[in-house]
């Protein structure tokens, strides 16, 4: 399961604008190569949308079926926010709907209720 927990608004080429909607996955621990010590984390990735801001607004706290899963790309660089160190990263993460999910849009959406029944409104 996977959690809608943000939306931001992103510019094409042409400069319109579409909304993309933040996702993450449930706490992992992992251990640290470094420490050997145990920290809690949990995967990010983001998604296009066909919906406006408010409809956006109105989904986080959705869950919805499936993973988001680690995918090989091409090498690229990503600074660090919080240390500003420059990394080469040669993978992203995306999200992988479960598969006795993916014939129907409704079976995405769980626990997901809305003024006028909006779920029915966007299929």
């Amino acid at each position: 399961m996977v959690t809608i927990t943000n939306y931001t608004k992103r510019k094409r080429e042409d400069g319109t604008t579409f909304c993309v909607l933040e996702i993450n996955s449930g706490i992992e621990l992992l251990q640290s190569q470094t420490t050997g010590q145990y920290y809690a984390t949990a995967k990010k990735c983001y998604i296009s949308a066909t919906f406006d801001e408010a409809v956006c607004r109105s989904l986080k706290g959705t869950m919805m079926k499936g993973d988001i899963i680690k995918v090989e790309c091409e090498p690229y660089q990503y600074t660090i926010k919080e240390t500003g160190e420059l990394i080469t990263l040669n993978h992203r993460y995306e999200y992988t709907p479960d598969e006795s999910s993916q014939p129907a849009y409704n079976n995405y959406l769980e626990n997901y209720t809305a003024p006028g029944n909006l779920v029915d409104a966007i299929q």
